[in-house]
């Protein structure tokens, strides 16, 4: 669904000085503040905007280099975003550096309205799979989190208590284009935990005190809500007690625990297991 803006369609502006009060906007959606205060965020690179687009996200401003001038599917996607009423900024390699905060910044960057699915609207059914994150902390986390999660095929994800920014540059790069794909919720554990009651299917935790080896549940053809910990504590006792089950992947050499990220991935392509084939 598009969303299309009203009034007049955007416009295209060469913009080459750091102090223009676009940049300087743009710039500010670094800060979770500021992204805040817009409900905006920024994705960098052509083929994320076309998807963004495809997928119909609504597009602020598209910010392009003056290099890519003359490129077909830059003209195109400028076009685009024109008649959806967003601005078209044509800049130098310097303000899309400053913008970016990368040396060799991609020569297209997109700035997109944020977007939230409610929990309530969340209603697994089938063999949906979700997946539930509590307070994750790292962007690099997340973000893998959620580009698992769409290529394995799962539904979404849940952001419970105070996480990290799905919108933050660091996030949106990790995702690498997924998070345009992936809707994500986010709610406080207490209204999770309400949500939870009324779930049909099996709520799955990974936990050290989990006696469950991970590949010995049969998931079945119902809808599975995955539960991840924390980096640093695990599921807390009020989300590991809204488990059905309380799983544990077995390791053998020194380390004492997987990476967040990694975890998850093995328990989703574990749950989905009967649903890939190459």
């Amino acid at each position: 669904m598009s969303e299309h803006r009203t009034g007049a369609p955007g416009r295209v502006k060469e913009v080459t000085s750091l102090a223009n009060p676009l940049v300087k906007d743009i710039k500010a959606l670094a800060l979770k503040k500021f992204r805040d205060q817009q409900n905006a965020f920024m994705a960098e690179g052509l083929k994320l905007v076309i998807d963004a687009l495809d997928l119909g996200w609504t597009i602020k401003t598209l910010i392009f280099a003056k290099s890519a001038l003359g490129n077909a599917a830059v003209e195109k996607v400028a076009a685009r975003t024109v008649a959806l009423g967003g601005d078209v900024l044509e800049v130098s390699e310097k303000v899309l550096t400053a913008i970016t905060r990368r040396d060799n910044p991609q020569a297209v960057v997109g700035v997109f309205s944020q977007r939230f699915v409610p929990l309530k609207d969340i209603r697994p059914q089938g063999n949906d799979v979700w997946v539930a994150l509590d307070r994750v902390r790292d962007p690099g986390n997340l973000g893998t989190v959620i580009r698992t999660v769409d290529a394995v095929g799962a539904k979404g994800v849940i952001l419970v208590g105070e996480t990290t920014d799905p919108f933050s540059l660091e996030t949106v790069r990790a995702t690498m284009g997924s998070i345009f794909a992936v809707p994500v919720a986010r709610t406080s554990a207490e209204a999770f935990l309400a949500w939870r009651k009324d779930l049909a299917g099996t709520v799955a935790g990974t936990h050290l005190k989990g006696a469950v080896d991970y590949r010995s549940v049969d998931f079945g053809n119902r809808p599975v809500l995955l539960m991840m910990g924390n980096e640093q504590q695990g599921l807390p006792d009020n989300l590991a007690d809204a488990c059905d089950k309380l799983l544990r992947i077995p390791q053998a050499g020194r380390a004492d625990s997987l990476n967040l990220a990694v975890a998850t991935g093995v328990m989703l392509y574990e749950i989905r297991r009967n649903a890939l084939k190459l």
